[in-house]
């Protein structure tokens, strides 16, 4: 996506260990016109999936799904990294944060994951993949149907994007980094 390559390559920083810090416009503070852009090709992409039901995971992501499931018309549900002492029926399973170097049980209350939803995930960031499997694991548990995985961001030279592709997931990146080395941004054309 044209509008966000060229927004990565204004306003974006890499920091050593591979770190892209796009938060003065998708992670802390937001562009809301880009934001609805993203959403909108978001939305495109997987025109025709029969999409009821968009997830996300906190915190991230919940601005893009937002507006993807406004579009759709489909309710948003976030995962939540924190267990309420107020969820009931939950399903619960184990991500590890690469950014953060720790792993944290992620939740979601059954009640709103249900068997026979067709879920699209939308997330900010796709590295190696580790929020990914764990929605992964939550929508099998609740017997629901993955149609795809879209992200804001693709982190080309980690395994994630591949090996979610290689599990026949349908995988759409908005932007692809093949490249941090040096601490210079190099986006796939």
């Amino acid at each position: 996506m044209k509008q966000l390559k060229e927004r990565i390559m204004h306003d974006g920083r890499c920091f050593e260990g591979g770190i892209l810090k796009v938060d003065s416009f998708i992670n802390h503070q937001m562009d809301p016109r880009l934001m609805m852009a993203m959403a909108e090709e978001l939305v495109r992409r997987f025109s025709g999936s029969g999409i009821n039901k968009i997830l996300t995971i906190e915190a991230s992501g919940i601005a893009p799904a937002i507006m993807a499931g406004y579009l759709l018309e489909v309710p948003v549900v976030f995962v939540k990294k924190k267990v309420p002492s107020t969820m009931e029926n939950m399903l619960t399973t184990e991500v590890y944060s690469f950014t953060k170097n720790r792993s944290y049980t992620v939740c979601v209350s059954g009640d709103y994951l249900h068997r026979g939803d067709k879920v699209l995930f939308i997330d900010d960031f796709l590295a190696n993949g580790n929020a990914a499997k764990g929605i992964i694991d939550l929508v099998q548990q609740a017997g629901a149907e993955l149609s795809g995985m879209g992200f804001l961001i693709e982190k080309g030279f980690q395994q994630g994007g591949d090996l979610l592709r290689g599990e026949g997931i349908h995988v759409e990146s908005l932007a692809i980094i093949e490249s941090l080395d040096n601490c210079q941004i190099k986006l796939k054309e």
